[in-house]
């Protein structure tokens, strides 16, 4: 008797397994085991002055190596091996003297440093994978899915047509849209299957020949997949969710013996941009998706949903992506890299991961980190070294929560959430604007600064500024409210609005920050921060 009771509750149990829920059902999958995500775009290797490149300096194998070496604290190692048209590595879906013959052919230009090298017989998947061994980092490839950078010199005489494919030039229809110089327009369309399948080809032979431990499919280089008022939000989930799928019977069907191979998505950390995308977390997950990377495509920003991501997914395993930036500022000069920006400090790395710990992430990844470093257009410095000591600190929520906090709201480029950002907002006399900020407070008592900056001289004008109901006092002018050496000469004294901000105003969760100019004006506030030391 006892049998058969054991058994109906066991046949029921595996009917209960498969009945469909509101968040995905990956119960008996195993956690990624990783807290700390690096990535590595190789591209910096030779456009940053660093330790181990001068200025002018030919690429060469050891300069990996030192990318490598340098990033001591990292689980995960992701290398970009190219902007994801052209193979950095031994490719024979699309040999590389096949793509720089039919280069030069077209323009006149010569390869640069890695399309030489991979020429030469070099492989810079193979001396990554190796190097990366050799550190005890795990080696994943991250391959940008329709990356925009250097598209609009297709069809032009100019070196920077390198980056573009024979297949994407080749295949004009195949592009969103008819536009070659606006980045959402010139990436090309997932709907058609040949678009799909030719990116397959990369990752096939990828995961075929490296040892590599992991694969990232990189949706955020560029977040634009399908024609929106062509394809239904169905149609779109399952183009992406059926790639997904092939992409993870590849990983079980290459992987040594014992070995898993673990499945990473760079998306949005705002889910209100998934559905463009063809991102359905729930659906990736059952298909396979073991790691999801949450981006806010290029800056560090710590107002996300990660909670609701997490419900969502409640067994995925979560990361919040940090950059080497929070704010960009006015320009010097032409061309890319241009802009001055404000660097992420120590701190505010440490509140970053602090508050993603607290809202369900498993672990932190940083992404253009090294971008501390000298590069881009003059006069965009000083520029210092990269900040390496946190990478050890990140993996510690016990430690992160004990430490001075630096909460930031930035203006930036918000892509690709169809949402208003809550910055910048351009305020007149008698006017008001709420904003929140997620927060998970200290235990210090220690009394908080915020400060608000603004485009004009805004420091003249009378600002009123509350929080959660309570009236801030106004107080003298911080430019460094804790102490961090990335200066950033992108706004001076007259634009900043400072007050002093009581612990007993603040809470743990969501805070509403009100702004109101009573007297004077406009102004366009473009950042704002508070500070609990």
């Amino acid at each position: 008797m006892w049998f058969r009771c054991a058994l109906f509750w066991v046949l029921i149990g595996v009917h209960m397994v498969g009945l469909p829920t509101d968040a995905a059902d990956t119960k008996g999958r195993a956690k990624a085991p990783f807290k700390v995500l690096f990535s590595n775009d190789t591209t910096n290797l030779q456009t940053c002055i660093s330790p181990y490149h001068k200025k002018g300096e030919h690429f060469t194998e050891a300069m990996l190596r030192a990318s490598v070496d340098e990033a001591e604290g990292a689980d995960v190692h992701l290398l970009q091996p190219g902007l994801g048209w052209v193979p950095w590595w031994q490719s024979k879906a699309y040999p590389p003297a096949e793509h720089y013959r039919w280069f030069q052919e077209r323009t006149g230009c010569k390869p640069d440093d890695f399309g030489q090298y991979v020429m030469d017989g070099g492989d810079l998947v193979k001396v990554f994978v190796d190097e990366c061994r050799k550190k005890g980092q795990s080696p994943f490839v991250s391959l940008r899915m329709n990356d925009t950078h250097h598209l609009d010199y297709v069809d032009e005489k100019h070196p920077s047509a390198k980056y573009s494919s024979r297949f994407y030039a080749e295949h004009p229809e195949y592009r969103i849209g008819p536009d070659k110089k606006k980045g959402d327009q010139r990436v090309q369309n997932w709907a058609i299957p040949e678009v799909r399948e030719h990116k397959f080809a990369f990752i096939k032979e990828l995961c075929e020949n490296y040892d590599i431990d992991g694969f990232e499919l990189d949706f955020m280089r560029f977040p634009a997949y399908f024609r929106l008022k062509e394809t239904t939000s169905e149609q779109r989930s399952k183009i992406m969710t059926d790639f997904v799928r092939r992409v993870r019977e590849l990983l079980d069907r290459t992987a040594k013996p014992g070995q898993k191979r673990w499945l990473c998505a760079r998306i949005p950390c705002m889910a209100s941009a998934h559905d463009m995308l063809g991102i359905d977390l729930p659906a990736l997950a059952e298909a396979g998706l073991d790691m999801a990377n949450l981006s806010a495509f290029y800056f560090t920003q710590q107002q996300t949903d990660l909670a609701l991501i997490r419900k969502q997914v409640p067994d995925m395993t979560l990361y919040l992506e940090m950059t080497h930036c929070t704010l960009t500022g006015p320009k010097r000069g032409e061309g890319g890299d241009n802009f001055l920006f404000l660097r992420t400090t120590d701190e505010q790395f440490y509140t970053t991961a602090h508050l993603a710990y607290a809202r369900g992430a498993d672990g932190v990844s940083l992404f253009n980190f090294v971008y501390y470093r000298e590069h881009g257009t003059p006069g965009r410095g000083p520029f210092n070294e990269p900040p390496f000591h946190v990478l050890k600190r990140l993996r510690q929520p016990d430690w992160l929560a004990k430490q001075p906090q630096w909460y930031v709201l930035a203006k930036n480029w918000n892509r690709p959430s169809p949402d208003p950002p809550p910055l910048p907002v351009r305020l007149s006399e008698g006017q008001s604007h709420a904003v929140t900020l997620d927060m998970a407070p200290n235990a210090s008592t220690k009394e908080g600064l915020l400060r608000l900056m603004t485009e004009e001289k805004g420091a003249e004008f009378g600002w009123v500024v509350e929080v959660n109901g309570a009236p801030l006092q106004r107080t003298d002018f911080v430019r460094k409210p804790l102490d961090n050496p990335h200066e950033a000469d992108i706004a001076g004294p007259e634009q900043y609005v400072c007050y002093r901000c009581p612990r007993s105003a603040v809470k743990d969760g969501l805070n509403a920050v009100t702004i109101r100019i009573e007297k004077g004006g406009p102004a366009t506030v473009v950042y704002l921060d508070l500070v609990l030391p």
